[in-house]
């Protein structure tokens, strides 16, 4: 195997990857002489001799029928039919030779051929794709291979840098980039190859472009001259992905990689963060690359608005300065913008109690005086009844989600409502605004706070005593913190809360979607920002598992949970084999009821206890994690679950525990739908206000 330097400092393999227009005889299009991808001229191959339509010394054609002139039955010649739609034209040929090209390894054969005499390995696709990764700062991506994108798994060895993380399934890399990024602030990466491979990430791409997750899903595809052909595993993955992405790339010339991914990446990271997807077909990846990296990325259609226009800032700390009863929301937005510091400094400064959206848990911590808690559809009572007797409502990073609003009619009946958000498409959208700003949430805080008021504490100590009230109130319902919930059975609050407290509340919480996903943001008592992470818009189920693999190989720095329900776990299940592989140390919080709960807590309180495929069989958990090499442990009453933390906290790699908890626990309050934050169901078969 010989190896030389390209003059970049780095070593290539010559037996590694697929080159067109190498020095000594290599060509993209193959055995019939067709030109190259760079245009070069393909030395034929002995094993391909007969070419499209030649004669072999057999008197065959290439396809192994009789060749004209060969004779047949009486004597007579027989005529061969070409059935190549518009055969001889240059069409037909470039797309023989892309079919010759899926399923021959013949070039490859001469590329070893060539290092066997020590020539180098020139510089194709797949190394541009590994370099732009590395320029980008990319340290691990999650990948699964196939036949499409193997030159660039070819290649992949001689950058040691890039640590590539075999996961299960596809969708399992998607979150775990979703996961990586969430935790990390930086771009997440993953990889898959053509048809099933890529059809298999959208549904990661699609939660990542409604939660504003940065991320680029790369893909490969079948050679360019047989697009559109339905060849095997083709499918038209740039048209799926179109509308769930903030921008998609078909890559058809390898030198167009370099600019490609410095787009990308600038796209999913600037402005309102989100995922972009890069579809190479298998020719770019093996083609001749001499294109580097542009220096700067200039996209004239694509200028974000980061600072906030000053009038409206002013206008927005006039109506700061009138409110009696003002209420912050905090989003997501919060947390993108790093602007953690601004809303606590501004928080504090106007005396604003803050309450947050899902994507927004961890925005403030939740000791401060000021966090008020969860907002929504199951968020603490106390918060919804802030937002429905405030006067001015000052919306940060947030669009006024359905779970957060309810009946908008209803929604915050008295307040007006200063709306700063990075996207103006979200301003307007979902509730009528009186006073808008476009913008990053960290710098319109930055004007703002100068121009906003000091206000001492006792001016609203009235306030806050009525929200105090309600919230002790909120916390004596029975449902709550009990530990024991109806005839001694676990609830899983007191499960959530005893993991934070072992903790510390230093720990990333990973929730999957469903009751799991309301009992970690309601109690898991956040303090550190980006602690909590879970699928909001999108709300997909699976997710909790790969996204917290994700999170976890990230930030190796921070002890990672997953909580998750046993009907989610059961979709993902098969990344405990890649926890495994990687000696990731995630802990795993199986919240056992044995049902699909949310879907059976809807059946309960709204469809008359009408229950249908809610009852939900499972596997012996602590059998399957053995069978995966998982750490397993059981904790089925209140006095097992601290032992349980504490065993699966010692292991070294990863580990799983079983809490069977209540079957019947429901998360309440809840908001019925088509209700308002006022119509808060608290008990079972209550009846909401009319």
């Amino acid at each position: 195997m010989g190896t030389t330097d390209d003059g970049s400092g780095r070593s290539r393999t010559a037996t590694s990857g697929q080159v067109s227009g190498a020095p000594e005889a290599v060509g993209a299009a193959g055995a019939d002489g067709a030109a190259g991808a760079d245009g070069a001229q393909a030395v034929p191959v002995a094993s391909e001799a007969a070419g499209a339509g030649g004669t072999a010394a057999d008197g065959t054609a290439a396809d192994g029928t009789a060749a004209a002139g060969s004779g047949s039955g009486a004597g007579q010649p027989r005529a061969r039919i070409n059935h190549m739609p518009n055969a001889g034209t240059p069409q037909a040929e470039a797309i023989s030779a892309g079919r010759r090209e899926m399923l021959s390894d013949a070039r490859r054969n001469q590329i070893k051929s060539l290092a066997e005499r020590g020539v180098k390995r020139p510089r194709i696709g797949a190394d541009a794709v590994c370099e732009a990764l590395l320029r980008q700062g990319v340290e691990l991506f999650f990948g699964y291979p196939g036949g499409v994108v193997l030159p660039l798994y070819d290649v992949l060895g001689d950058y040691p840098e890039l640590r590539h993380i075999l996961v299960r399934h596809e969708q399992g890399g998607a979150h775990a980039a979703e996961g990586y990024a969430r935790a990390t602030g930086k771009v997440g990466v993953c990889l898959g190859t053509s048809g099933p491979g890529a059809t298999n990430l959208v549904t990661g791409i699609g939660d990542a472009m409604l939660d504003s997750v940065p991320i680029v899903a790369i893909t490969g595809n079948v050679v360019g001259s047989l697009l559109g052909k339905d060849a095997f595993q083709e499918i038209d993955i740039t048209g799926i992905t179109l509308p769930c992405t903030k921008h998609n790339y078909l890559v058809r010339d390898a030198n167009d990689i370099p600019r490609v991914f410095a787009e990308a990446f600038h796209i999913a990271r600037t402005g309102r963060p989100g995922p972009v997807h890069i579809d190479l077909t298998k020719d770019a990846l093996m083609g001749a690359c001499s294109a580097q990296t542009p220096e700067t990325v200039d996209l004239p259609g694509f200028k974000p608005n980061f600072d906030g226009h000053p009038r409206q800032i002013k206008l927005a700390a006039q109506e700061i300065a009138r409110a009696q009863r003002p209420l912050i929301l905090a989003g997501h937005g919060v947390l993108i913008a790093e602007a953690t510091e601004e809303l606590r400094e501004f928080a504090e400064k106007a005396q604003i109690p803050v309450a947050h959206t899902l994507l927004g848990v961890s925005a403030m911590d939740e000791t401060n005086p000021l966090s008020v808690g969860f907002m929504g559809m199951h968020g603490w009572k106390h918060v919804n009844k802030t937002i429905q007797s405030a006067d001015l409502l000052i919306a940060l990073g947030m669009r006024f989600d359905d779970r957060v609003t309810g009946h908008v009619p209803t929604f915050a009946p008295y307040a007006r409502i200063i709306h700063v958000d990075i996207d103006p498409a979200e301003i307007g959208k979902n509730v009528a605004v009186e006073i808008p700003i476009v913008g990053d949430v960290k710098r319109v805080l930055e004007a703002l706070i100068p121009l906003v008021q000091r206000v001492e504490p006792e001016t609203r100590a009235a306030y806050f005593a009525e929200i105090a009230g309600w919230r002790e109130e909120s916390e004596k319902m029975p449902w709550h913190g009990s530990g024991a919930w109806r005839d001694g059975q676990l609830s899983a609050d007191y499960v959530v809360s005893h993991i934070a407290e072992a903790t510390n509340h230093d720990a990333t919480m990973v929730a999957d979607v469903g009751q799991n996903q309301m009992w970690t943001a309601r109690y898991g008592g956040f303090r550190r920002p980006n602690s909590h992470v879970s699928s909001g818009g999108l709300g997909t189920m699976g997710y909790g598992l790969p996204a917290a693999m994700g999170a976890a190989v990230g930030r190796p720095d921070k002890e990672t949970w997953a909580i998750v329900g046993d009907g989610g776990l059961q979709m993902t299940v098969q990344e405990l084999m890649t926890l495994v592989q990687e000696h990731i140390p995630l802990r795993i919080a199986l919240l056992n009821n044995h049902k699909l709960g949310m879907v059976r807590q809807w059946q309960e309180l709204v469809y008359a206890g009408n229950y249908h495929s809610s009852h939900l069989l499972g596997p012996d958990w602590l059998k399957l994690a053995e069978a995966y090499g998982v750490a397993g442990f059981r904790a089925s009453t209140p006095e097992e679950v601290d032992s349980a933390i504490a065993a699966a906290r010692a292991v070294d790699g990863p580990a799983l525990i079983e809490f069977i908890i209540a079957q019947e626990q429901n998360v309440f309050p809840m908001m019925p739908a088509g209700k308002g934050l006022s119509d808060l169901l608290e008990e079972q078969f209550e009846e909401p206000n009319r």
